[in-house]
């Protein structure tokens, strides 16, 4: 089991929910709930999944999980 937060992969995802919220907060989406939380959630997967995926175990059922998120 690997530090997930030394993945390239993760840092770069972890960016962009940083600046998926930051966008978020601005004056277009302060009437716009529901499309600004939806994008938050999916800003805030990516990482997830992929720190998920990697404390899964082995690197054959990261692999796995990380096809897994992808078809879904």
């Amino acid at each position: 089991m690997g530090d997930f937060t030394k993945l390239q992969v993760w840092i770069l995802a972890k960016e962009l929910a940083v600046n998926i919220y930051s966008l978020t907060a601005s004056e277009k989406f302060s009437k716009d709930y529901d499309m600004r939380n939806q994008l938050r959630r999916a800003a805030v997967s990516v990482p997830s999944n992929i720190a998920e995926g990697e404390e899964s175990g082995s690197n054959p059922q990261s692999i796995r999980f990380f096809i897994l998120q992808k078809v879904l």
